[in-house]
């Protein structure tokens, strides 16, 4: 719990940089590329990771590697992390930083489960409704699982709202036995 509050606090920090820049979207991408390549490549995860290699050595590396490719504020961030041996936390901190531009601008993100791949016109039939319901603008993760036979599941955080077949046809075979006993 405490990395999450810690996470929050230096994404709450980018998010000022990032405005400051007036490049929200832009420091968005380059949070989100050091996530992924921490992520992604075991190398640099082992390297940042590693107690045996000093600040200095870390500091020096992604100086040499990013100090011409990103603003020199986001790299003073960086460096900042790797300072207070809080680099790992990159990932967490590229999510924070997600989620509160997202809440800044209005946006929540749906989770919505469907029987068949939605076309066009359902994804925005339901990304209305949603925006509707919720007040914000809905931004949708589109799942397809045949086992719910029809209709959607959306999941809004720990919300759930289950519209699916499956489910109403449980319901009614609990009513149906309850009912005969």
């Amino acid at each position: 719990m405490r990395d999450a509050t810690v996470a929050r606090n230096y994404s709450e920090v980018l998010l000022t940089l990032a405005r400051r820049a007036e490049d929200l979207p832009g420091w968005g991408k380059l949070i989100q590329d050091v996530s992924s390549a921490i992520e992604d490549d075991p190398t640099l995860r082992l390297f940042l990771e590693s107690p045996k290699i000093s600040e200095a050595q870390k500091s020096a590396v992604l100086t040499e590697a990013l100090s011409d490719r990103v603003p020199r504020h986001f790299l003073r961030f960086l460096l900042a992390l790797v300072r207070k041996r809080r680099q790992m936390l990159i990932p967490d901190i590229a999510a924070e930083f997600h989620n509160l531009v997202d809440a800044s601008e209005g946006r929540i993100h749906a989770r919505v489960t469907v029987a068949r791949e939605a076309t066009e016109a359902e994804r925005n039939v339901i990304t209305e409704q949603l925006s509707r319901v919720l007040g914000k603008q809905a931004v949708l993760h589109v799942n397809v699982n045949p086992a719910i036979l029809g209709g959607v599941i959306v999941k809004v955080g720990d919300t759930v709202m289950d519209g699916s077949v499956r489910r109403k046809l449980a319901t009614l075979r609990n009513r149906i036995i309850v009912g005969t006993m």
